[in-house]
């Protein structure tokens, strides 16, 4: 049985019901193409790029999604005031809830997407594989009955094989989603996927499925229209995941054989047929390796996107399509032009970069971007939905960008990629960017080896600032604060009776303290730094010309130069205060603080038992009361923030004194639990 769409028409003013990267990059098409675009926005949003770039734009409501981009009415009525007669989606969101789509069609207006219809079959994965099942696509060996006891899935878990995967019926983005080797953690692990899927898509129905871990997520790109034509525009390999959210994305399949590869096309085509599917779409599968293959076919249906996906640049990259502009096309009832699929050139490499502190479990991050440079070079795109001055929050996603390479071939690409990420600089905002560029240096990855448990059993690390790193930076402080000393007492900076000024900055980077000591000679600075390690002291000789006087609240350094030792240091900085230097580095990110002339701080605001929150966002569980006992590492509470869970832990053993309930709303650094050392075991 198939989904039929509705009538497709022109439409001439068009709604995008999102925000960030993805509206920018909706629009940017939309507008070259003719059409009005039309932003929504919440309050925090009011002045974000992608309300810049629209022709206009409607306030939906306050920060949260449930208030904004998430309220269906909110954006009937924004379409009805800006007179839209059209409305694209985006990815996230709204983007593949079938009522949403359906309310839009019901309102008069085009939907640029498949029919409703279709993104309820795909939206439930239980549904999904049984109309897979009938169009003879291959399938992952599961369970996704009706009986959601933890008694028969428990049972069902057995049949199927450890390890199993537990995942949402309704889910997507990794949300729901949980792998457990062990039978006794199938309890807790149900709980949290069901708490979790409930909150994310308002059905807590769970599938279970075979976990392969030795397997690759390939997805098919297709396109569809009004009038028949289905076709397959290549393959991606999404294969480098963490948490189950996608990482780097490439096209084609690094290992994809030919003969797989056009089973696997055929196989999206199907998939996509037996719904009557029409738009941009993606099938995603595993491609089975390794001992798998002897427990599965060589591939397998995992889920249909039925939207655009975040990593669709790499497939545009590689077939000179632009996807967006024939999801407008065929929405507006075009017919594709071509019967077969369109031949791929090269090879493309995508990696998402987000606000995210990979040295402290990848915890979101929140802030105003001092400073945003995007890189250029040949091959290299970005979709980006910052700009200087932007505010990352903890409302939405933490996605601020996708930096994109294309090549002649893999290893081209992959070049062209890491040295795009070298030169994209990011402040204010604690980023994944080392971290992606130690993933493209990874050998595994190199080789075209990695697997979706890639970056389980190969952990990756960025590396950490050097001793020549911190040098350099202490030099431009240095210098800096000489600029403004003689912007207030001229000719006097810098002057000392021995003939040559010393000054000693002690430099606190995360938890890590370096003392440093500068000499001022007439030819420049000696610089001698000693790490928090045992490693010796280094010294090092710092020149550069003079700098201009900073602004404090908003200095940005737009050409710092400083030569260390006879080379030029490729320095980036911003100073948000007279004490704080934000650094880029070409392999390094370097937030430092002065604590010599740091303003005093609260002693104990968090550590020995207090235990704050990171960010914005909801307690989910309290996992002790008042009067527990508790070790050191014990779960305390769970915070959802930006679409994500996070577990915070004690830090010290005792007794629990404080806790906060389940649904309390938190602020960055509200107090979450406190434990008392002294009535520890």
């Amino acid at each position: 049985m198939t989904t039929a769409s509705p009538a497709p028409r022109p439409f001439e003013r068009l709604l995008v019901a999102n925000r960030g990267e993805i509206a920018v990059r909706v629009m940017r098409t939309a507008k070259a193409m003719g059409l009005h675009t039309i932003a929504v926005h919440s309050t925090v949003d009011a002045d974000a790029v992608h309300v810049r770039v629209a022709d206009e734009a409607v306030l939906l409501g306050p920060a949260p999604a449930t208030a904004s981009y998430l309220d269906v009415e909110r954006l009937l009525a924004a379409a009805r005031q800006s007179g839209a007669d059209a409305v694209h989606p985006g990815y996230g969101f709204l983007s593949e809830d079938a009522a949403f789509a359906r309310a839009c069609e019901d309102a008069g207006l085009v939907f640029v997407g498949p029919s409703a219809a279709a993104i309820g079959v795909m939206g439930d994965k239980a549904v999904a594989k049984h109309r897979m099942a009938a169009a003879a696509v291959p399938l992952v060996p599961g369970y996704d009955g009706d009986d959601q006891s933890d008694e028969r899935l428990t049972v069902e878990a057995d049949r199927i094989g450890w390890p199993v995967m537990v995942k949402a019926a309704a889910g997507g983005g990794g949300k729901g989603m949980r792998r457990v080797s062990d039978p006794r953690a199938l309890p807790a692990a149900l709980a949290a996927a069901r708490r979790e899927a409930r909150g994310a898509f308002g059905s807590d129905h769970l599938i279970l499925e075979r976990a392969l871990d030795d397997a690759r997520h390939v997805e098919v790109q297709v396109l569809a229209d009004h009038h028949g034509t289905v076709l397959a525009l290549g393959e991606r390999d999404c294969s480098v995941q963490r948490r189950h959210q996608k990482v780097v994305e490439e096209a084609p399949c690094p290992v994809l054989d030919a003969a797989t590869r056009t089973a696997m096309a055929e196989a999206a085509v199907a998939a996509a047929r037996a719904i009557g599917y029409v738009g941009a779409g993606t099938v995603e599968f595993l491609l089975a390796s390794g001992h798998d293959r002897e427990r599965t076919p060589p591939f397998a249906f995992l889920e249909m996107n039925t939207r655009l996906q975040v990593e669709h640049p790499v497939t545009e990259l590689v077939t000179g399509l632009d996807l967006v502009e024939w999801q407008l096309r065929v929405a507006a009832g075009e017919a594709l032009p071509w019967s077969t699929t369109p031949p791929v050139d090269g090879h493309a490499i995508e990696a998402r970069l987000y606000a995210e502190d990979p040295a402290d479990q990848f915890l979101p991050q929140a802030g105003t971007v001092l400073r945003w440079d995007a890189p250029v070079g040949p091959g290299v795109r970005v979709d980006a939905g910052i700009t200087a001055g932007s505010e990352v929050t903890a409302h939405y996603d933490p996605l601020v960008a996708k930096v994109i390479a294309h090549g002649r071939d893999r290893g081209e690409a992959r070049r062209r990629l890491a040295a795009a990420l070298a030169d994209t600089v990011v402040h204010g905002v604690t980023t994944n960017r080392t971290f992606l560029m130690a993933v493209l240096a990874d050998p595994t990855f190199v080789a075209g080896e990695a697997t979706t448990t890639f970056l389980d059993d190969h952990p990756v690390a960025a590396p950490g600032p050097t001793h020549a790193d911190l040098a350099a930076v202490a030099a431009w402080l240095h210098w800096a604060r000489e600029a403004d000393a003689a912007s207030r007492s001229p000719g006097r900076a810098g002057w000392s009776s021995r003939g040559h000024a010393r000054s000693r900055q002690r430099l606190r980077v995360r938890d890590e303290v370096w003392e440093v000591d500068l000499d001022r000679h007439r030819d420049g600075l000696e610089v001698q730094v000693r790490g928090p390690s045992s490693d010796p002291a280094r010294t090092f000789h710092a020149s550069a010309p003079p700098v201009t006087p900073l602004d404090a609240a908003t200095a940005v350094e737009r050409e710092p130069r400083v030569v260390l030792d006879g080379h030029r240091v490729p320095l980036v900085v911003s100073r948000p205060t007279p004490d704080r230097v934000l650094a880029h580095l070409p392999h390094v990110d370097i937030d430092a603080r002065d604590v010599l002339h740091a303003p005093p701080v609260a002693a104990g605001a968090t550590g020995a038992g207090v235990v704050v929150a990171p960010m914005h966002g909801t307690v989910t569980t309290a996992a002790v009361a008042v009067g527990d006992t508790v070790e050191a590492g014990d779960e305390l509470v769970t915070l959802e923030a930006m679409k994500m869970e996070h577990v915070l832990r004690a830090d010290v053993a005792g007794t629990v004194v404080a806790v906060a309930a389940a649904g309390t709303q938190v602020a960055t650094d509200d107090v979450l639990a406190r434990v008392d050392p002294e009535g520890g075991a």
